[in-house]
């Protein structure tokens, strides 16, 4: 198999991992786990972050002992067999039709304190966001890793000054924040589970760091834990102003007494964003790639540019992806139950990665990976109905793959 290029060091790393989970939601999902969760928002966040902790741990090693740009869909493979990989893979790559649509709307929220879109032109510039992303990978994830970590420091830096300004003020909130119940805070989490997707595609990254036997795991781990404290800490500050359409503008303004927020939020927001869904398309390209390379996906998406990166793979992801946004505005869907479905896949992939840890990791990981599936259990129940779509994609996809080899005979 044609190698990729090897360039993304530990910081990049951690840069690429941290933009990844903070992403779309960075500035928004703590004002609607407010909403679900009222009062125990913060706790939300807290038992989340430490929920993932131990899935982050196990996805880490494995990205570290198995680094190929097939990610968890090569860790499947390797544990049970080829066919049960291609089916992960094929599952992984059913994210695009909910999962690219609803990171791209939830980007362009950021711009509604700004600017006024209609449909069709929060679609158009979406669709041009699409094709500045493509443009930024045909190089490779090098340049990405160095912007993101800088877009990181960024953020980082915001959120510590807002920190530092709410508790030297210890303002009030404007209004009452409702008690939260355990019922709210299952059902926040099954939302915020969002902020936590990206760890899986990191790993399709792994063999394009410098070292991933050293800098991996690190990148993996540090990116989680800062991750986690960055949404506790926007959630106490979103407390202050649950009127605004977006809290963390009002609390902004707030803190820091001026009307500034709004367009510091709106290009943080939307860079950080559009890093997600530059992430993701990176990994689904090479993915693809991967794929093609086993003769699952057709021969032709194997090609590599003179940047040593996956481009008509690259292509083909591109235009799925729009073609998906196009549809979910034609029907009018919201991206809030596009996220929900988008967990469902998401979950598969994770309980068929810990399963396939249980065969390839050291048994010093075991207790990881148990925790790793009853966590994985709990985010089921939460997530109740939409769970369906991803289980439903994975029964056909079996169903596909092993019609397909038995054919093949």
């Amino acid at each position: 198999m044609t190698s990729l290029n090897p360039t993304i060091t530990r910081w990049q790393g951690i840069g690429l991992m941290t933009t990844t989970l903070l992403g779309t939601g960075v500035f928004i999902l703590p004002q609607l786990t407010i909403s679900t969760a009222g009062s125990l928002a913060s706790l939300t966040w807290l038992l989340l972050t430490l929920a993932i902790l131990p899935i982050a741990l196990v996805f880490a090693e494995l990205g570290r002992r198995f680094p190929n740009a097939a990610g968890p869909a090569f860790f499947v493979q390797t544990a049970f067999g080829k066919s049960y990989g291609q089916i992960i893979g094929l599952l992984f790559l059913m994210v695009v039709p909910v999962g690219t649509p609803a990171a791209l709307m939830i980007t362009f929220e950021f711009l509604k304190p700004v600017i006024s879109l209609s449909p069709f032109q929060a679609l158009l510039g979406q669709l041009a966001a699409f094709a500045l992303l493509f443009i930024i990978n045909w190089r490779g994830m090098q340049l990405s890793g160095k912007a993101q970590l800088g877009l990181t420091l960024a953020i980082v830096a915001i959120v510590l000054v807002l920190l530092l300004a709410f508790a030297w003020q210890t303002p009030s909130p404007k209004t009452s924040i409702p008690a939260g119940s355990v019922s709210g805070m299952f059902h926040a989490m099954g939302f915020a589970l969002w902020s936590f997707l990206g760890i899986e595609a990191v790993t399709h990254l792994s063999a394009e760091f410098r070292n991933p036997q050293r800098d991996f795991v690190p990148a993996v781990l540090g990116g989680t834990v800062l991750v986690g404290l960055i949404y506790i800490g926007c959630t106490l500050i979103s407390r202050l102003d649950m009127t605004a359409p977006l809290a963390i503008v009002g609390a902004y303004e707030i803190l820091l007494h001026n009307d500034s927020g709004r367009w510091v939020i709106a290009v943080l927001g939307v860079a950080s964003g559009l890093a997600t869904v530059n992430v993701y398309m990176a990994s689904l390209a090479r993915l693809a790639w991967s794929l093609s390379q086993d003769g699952v996906l057709p021969a032709f998406m194997q090609a590599l540019n003179r940047h040593r990166v996956p481009s008509v793979a690259l292509s083909v992801v591109l235009l799925l992806s729009s073609l998906s946004l196009i549809l979910a505005y034609s029907v009018g869907e919201n991206f809030t139950a596009m996220v929900l479905w988008a967990n469902g896949v998401f979950l598969c992939v994770y309980v068929a990665s810990m399963l396939a840890a249980w065969r390839l990791v050291d048994p010093k990981y075991r207790i990881a990976i148990i925790l790793s599936l009853l966590v994985c259990s709990g985010f089921a129940i939460s997530l109740g109905s939409a769970l369906l779509y991803g289980l439903g994609l994975a029964v056909i996809l079996s169903l596909w793959v092993k019609l397909r080899s038995v054919s093949a005979l």
